[in-house]
């Protein structure tokens, strides 16, 4: 089962970036690869168990599925349900933690699935650095402007 862990430090503290990525349907708002998303049924996007449905700028359609938040430990768990990737019971955790010294906030993204062997590495790769590590610095670019 492959895992991956992105983490980086952004110069702003926790609780701005949490606004900014707590809601679920806000990717298009934040991360560079979302063209649109939308919450299926009209439901909260803060309620667990909510689908968003979204589309990545190349066209590509994702559908996942939140099934933890938390704004007090500042983190939110969600599951893939449909994808192009070729990969299967991808779960993935965004987390922030306040780090005190400097007010700033230490995020961290990490994610498991299966898949076949021969795709392990790319997979890992292309959602460290394009998904992952590209949210994290839209989200510098954002916080410091």
């Amino acid at each position: 089962m492959p895992r991956i862990y992105t983490s980086s430090v952004i110069d702003a503290p926790a609780a701005k970036v949490w606004e900014k990525v707590r809601d679920f349907n806000a990717l298009p708002r934040w991360h560079p690869r979302i063209r649109e998303s939308r919450i299926e049924n009209g439901e909260p996007s803060d309620k667990i168990g909510c689908v968003r449905d979204f589309r990545l700028q190349n066209g590509d359609r994702l559908r996942e599925k939140l099934l933890g938040l938390s704004d007090y430990d500042m983190f939110c768990t969600y599951a893939i349900l449909e994808s192009p990737m070729p990969l299967t019971d991808y779960m993935a955790t965004l987390r922030l933690t306040p780090i005190s010294d400097g007010n700033r906030t230490f995020i961290e993204w990490t994610a498991e699935f299966d898949c076949a062997v021969e795709v392990a590495a790319d997979l890992v790769d292309g959602i460290a650095n394009n998904v992952f590590q590209a949210g994290f610095d839209a989200l510098k670019r954002q916080m410091a402007g």
